[in-house]
């Protein structure tokens, strides 16, 4: 329980550490892992298929992408292969196993949002949301 001494800062910064882990513990339970399920839910977006917009989709630098993708791809969740014209482009795909283990994440994930929206009706997730938009925009520098 949050402490009325405690930042916003500090107060969110934990909150959200503590999301982070339930989620993940949620999608290790499932058979994934947050990494993967972000890769596989942008590569179900469709327009996301270079590892270059891949890195942009989810977030995080190309070679950290290529630590998760050759994990993905060892499991066999995703193939990779050369783009025509550019051998420095890779396309990935999502395999068959891949698209299975992303329904169970998805499922997963719906499941863990509705228990975070338990006691909230719509407003107040609407109101949360348009918070949570307007603490990232102050957090930026100017």
């Amino acid at each position: 329980m949050a402490s009325s001494e405690d930042s916003l800062g500090l107060l969110i910064a934990r909150v959200a550490k503590e999301l982070s882990r339930a989620f993940d513990d949620v999608l290790v339970g499932a058979g994934g892992s947050t990494p993967t399920w972000q890769v596989l839910r942008a590569l179900a977006a469709g327009s996301h298929r270079t590892q270059a917009d891949l890195a942009a989709a989810v977030g995080v630098r190309q070679p950290t992408l290529t630590h998760h993708l050759d994990a993905m791809e060892r499991a066999g969740l995703v193939t990779r292969e050369r783009a025509d014209g550019n051998r420095r482009v890779q396309v990935v795909t999502v395999t068959e196993s891949g698209e299975h283990l992303f329904l169970r994440l998805r499922r997963a994930a719906a499941s863990f949002d509705g228990r975070l929206r338990a006691g909230l009706d719509d407003s107040d997730v609407a109101h949360l949301r348009r918070l949570l938009d307007q603490l990232e925009e102050n957090a930026r520098p100017d």
